[in-house]
């Protein structure tokens, strides 16, 4: 195998079934500032606070920028209808363990329809065969069965639950942690 290294700054596109994942773009800002505020996503996975569209452009600008190398951030598209439904981001790259972590979130018309199982698959598979990553790992609250749901669905094990490892707004929460490593089944 050869060593793992950092993310392309120029990120490939991948296809799924139905959806086309690429880096985030400047016109995604009005579906990412819905997302950005939806109190689902809010809860669960926050970000920045998307006070404006410029806001949410700036999110999309960041995400888009993979020069680091210490994160690759895709927007899934829906290939029907064009719209961006989904985001995945692979977090704290780190190439000397051949480790990452990820996160997505998933825009609420999209939701139920298994579009962030899809995307979570494409991307960790990407970055297996890419990256040369052997482990990524994936958190959410013990409350949020919908992410549950998304990690096992995408082939994550749960391996534990990591005790008070939350905090959002004054409230703490445990957390199942799962992991994908490159020798698990697809």
């Amino acid at each position: 195998m050869t060593a793992p290294h950092a993310p392309a700054a120029d990120g490939p596109t991948l296809l799924t079934a139905r959806l086309r994942l690429r880096r985030p773009e400047d016109a995604d800002a009005e579906r990412a500032f819905a997302l950005l505020n939806d109190p689902e996503v809010r809860r669960w996975n926050p970000a920045r606070r998307a006070a404006s569209l410029e806001t949410a452009r700036a999110w999309c600008r960041d995400g888009a920028d993979w020069s680091g190398g210490g994160h690759a951030t895709w927007h899934a598209v829906d290939r029907a209808s064009g719209l961006f439904v989904a985001n995945v981001s692979l977090f704290e790259i780190d190439t000397d363990h051949a480790t990452a972590k990820v996160g997505y979130r998933v825009l609420p018309d999209a939701r139920g329809r298994g579009i962030a199982r899809e995307a979570l698959r494409a991307v960790t598979e990407w970055a297996f065969a890419e990256l040369g990553i052997l482990r990524i790992q994936l958190e959410h609250a013990v409350p949020n069965i919908g992410s549950c749901r998304v990690a096992e669905g995408a082939g994550y094990r749960l391996e534990g639950v990591l005790r008070s490892s939350y905090a959002l707004e004054g409230e703490r929460y445990d957390e199942h942690l799962h992991a994908r490593l490159a020798t698990d089944p697809a």
